[in-house]
């Protein structure tokens, strides 16, 4: 099948998918007049890549899950582990996140927000105010 059909099937836009064969993650055919011939082998590789994208694997992270999905003789803990540092990795994250906005949140609440130019915001951004 052609690249559009491909794009379709798997809900990715071909850009994508020319970009994961130039990096290696897919290999298609060639058709006689040399255009790609994608199978549904390859059409499942690239769910496979898109639902791990979607997940917030790196590209490397889905090259090396690629892998362990073609080693029939895998450890399933080799995946398990993954998916633990990945869950780890979203948790740092989330706190990350939530620690700035309790930051964002208590400039706010010092902030007077009328007309006057006294903000703790600006002050706190441009290292003059005590951090909240």
């Amino acid at each position: 099948m052609n690249i559009g059909n491909a794009a379709e099937k798997a809900s990715l836009p071909a850009k994508t998918i020319r970009y994961y064969e130039e990096i290696g993650l897919i290999t298609p055919g060639r058709a006689e007049n040399g255009y790609r011939d994608y199978s549904d082998n390859d059409v499942h590789r690239l769910r496979f890549l898109q639902r791990s994208r979607s997940l917030g694997f790196t590209i490397d992270e889905c090259r090396l899950l690629l892998s362990l999905y073609d080693d029939k003789q895998r450890a399933s803990a080799d995946v398990k582990a993954m998916a633990l540092e990945k869950v780890a990795e979203i948790e740092r994250k989330i706190a990350d996140l939530q620690s700035l906005r309790d930051t964002l949140s208590t400039l706010a609440r010092h902030c007077h927000g009328d007309g006057r130019p006294d903000c703790p915001i600006i002050d706190d951004l441009a290292g003059e105010g005590v951090s909240a």
